[in-house]
């Protein structure tokens, strides 16, 4: 059964807009889908876009080899300086991974997800993977479990995909047509030999579809990866996502091509660029009519840890986790009260205005939007949030490694707020007498923030405050620890009353 939409207030199925009082939570935005769905999704950072705010996952490198070859991928071993897919510091055997999973379990209350994403693809080592899942499925049975693969081997092993609790599969399909899939894959290896070109994507297409179809026939929910490469596969991934859609995935996320040279892959040493922000979010809602869209996408290393934009990697190395008394048990019991507070707090953000809470108290003067989409005639503008988690607005500017992006827009009482994607930057602030003197690092954040209006914050020095305020963008920190869409909406009305606003702009309009 196709699945409408998940938890992504832009999509038709999701009602619209997004309410600018507590739209972020979960109970609200998956209200239209069934009890069981809905449990399955509430506290999983990737499938749920609410949910990144407040919980964590992590990802275990137990499968090293993969059995095709991708224009766009360069998997590196013992790299702790580059985040992106294929990338590990430490290869795991299961043991070492079901330690580790233990460890981050108990150190980091708030992880509710394991994934097994590589650096290879997990079901070309399927003895690996499986007795890593077979593990966890025994001694920790409160995470949820997760895989993702390329899909050639996946229709072989989606029976034994289900022994094992795995209720979350990603696929990474980037064509249905294969004859763009021989631009992007060189190779598979399929039946004990190496096939190439049309032929190999013809196949490794048909195992996609395949097991995309047998996992949601079992009720697995699946999310379907697919990397835009500008000038290869653009145009084509709004077919990918009707495909998909109609085969009962998810969830889609369409994702920006990494192809920086030094990275090494066959794409960045040819020089293939990778997509601008705004053609990501244009061909994101392009196929968001025919499909619920993920835009909290983070492209995280095969061993991350942590919160998504943040990596704690280097907390749990092997020696580091050798030396760690873990009583699981006790941290069961942490974290099920670390997830009672996570979700009283959730609870508390959606309230009304009028509805009273002893744990948090909404901007009193913003309206609730009914989430209908904003009037085309209103201007539409972004924003730039520091945040650590938790749905609010808590970082200071100089700390911040990423800033989320929404876009407002509306009448200034009914406003209505989406999020749109997150974006990396150098780090400003190091510390100490550090601050203030990366120049550089703030000229790229400043670039890196190219059509954004204002910066949201909860603090900000005084030099960078100049030199965003002299680049055309509006820097604020008095909505520190108010949830992000509230702010957000606050500092649009306040813009918008000022006149401070460009003129309407019909493309940026949140109808569409």
């Amino acid at each position: 059964m196709a699945l409408e939409a998940l938890d992504q207030p832009n999509t038709p199925a999701a009602g619209g807009g997004c309410s600018s009082s507590g739209c972020g939570s979960s109970s609200d935005k998956l209200a239209h889908l069934p009890e069981h769905i809905r449990a399955k999704v509430h506290n999983h950072p990737c499938f749920s876009e609410d949910a990144h705010h407040h919980y964590a996952r992590m990802h275990v490198a137990v499968a090293p080899a993969c059995n095709i070859q991708c224009h766009y991928c360069n998997r590196k071993y013992d790299c702790s300086n580059e985040s992106r897919p294929g990338v590990v510091s430490e290869l795991l055997t299961p043991e070492q991974a079901m330690a580790k999973t233990l460890a981050v379990a108990a150190e980091i209350p708030q992880m509710t997800v394991l994934g097994i994403a590589g650096p290879g693809d997990p079901l070309a080592n399927p003895e690996r993977t499986l007795a890593t899942f077979r593990e966890l499925s025994a001694k920790a049975p409160d995470i949820k479990l997760c895989v993702s693969t390329n899909g050639l081997a996946l229709p072989e092993l989606v029976d034994e995909i289900c022994q094992h609790n795995i209720d979350h599969v990603t696929i990474t399909i980037n064509c249905v047509d294969p004859e763009i899939g021989a631009k992007i894959y060189p190779w598979i290896f399929w039946n004990n030999r190496r096939v190439r070109g049309v032929k190999a994507a013809r196949i490794l297409i048909e195992q996609q579809q395949k097991g995309l179809e047998m996992l949601t026939e079992r009720g697995v929910l699946v999310k379907v990866n697919s990397v835009l490469i500008p000038g290869v596969n653009d145009e084509h991934l709004k077919e990918v996502s009707r495909v998909v859609k109609a085969k009962g995935a998810f969830l889609h996320n369409v994702m920006p091509l990494i192809a920086e040279p030094e990275h090494g892959t066959f794409y960045g040493l040819m020089g293939q660029r990778g997509p601008s922000n705004d053609e990501l979010q244009a061909l994101q809602d392009e196929c968001a009519g025919d499909m619920a869209m993920m835009r909290h996408c983070r492209q995280c290393r095969a061993d991350a840890v942590g919160m998504l934009g943040e990596d704690r990697g280097a907390e749990f190395t092997n020696e580091k986790v050798a030396a760690m008394d873990i009583d699981y048990e006790a941290a069961m019991a942490r974290r099920a009260e670390v997830h009672a507070a996570i979700e009283a707090n959730r609870t508390a953000q959606q309230r009304q205005p009028d509805e009273p809470s002893e744990t948090f108290v909404p901007i009193a003067s913003l309206k609730r939007s009914k989430r209908q989409p904003a009037p085309r005639e209103t201007p539409a503008a972004r924003f730039a949030v520091a945040t650590t988690g938790g749905g609010v607005v808590n970082e200071h500017f100089g700390h911040a490694r990423e800033f989320l992006i929404y876009e407002a827009a509306g009448d200034g009482d009914d406003i209505d707020v989406r999020f749109l994607g997150a974006r990396k930057v150098d780090l400003y602030c190091s510390g100490g007498d550090t601050c203030g003197d990366a120049e550089d690092a703030l000229a790229k954040t400043i670039r890196t923030l190219e059509g954004v209006t204002g910066v949201l914050c909860s603090k900000i020095g005084i030099e960078p405050w100049d030199r965003l305020e002299a680049a055309g963008l509006v820097p604020n920190g008095e909505h520190a620890m108010e949830p992000i869409e509230d702010a957000v909406a606050a500092l649009y009305r306040e813009l918008l009353a000022e006149g401070r606003l460009a003129a309407p702009v019909e493309a940026a309009a949140l109808s569409a």
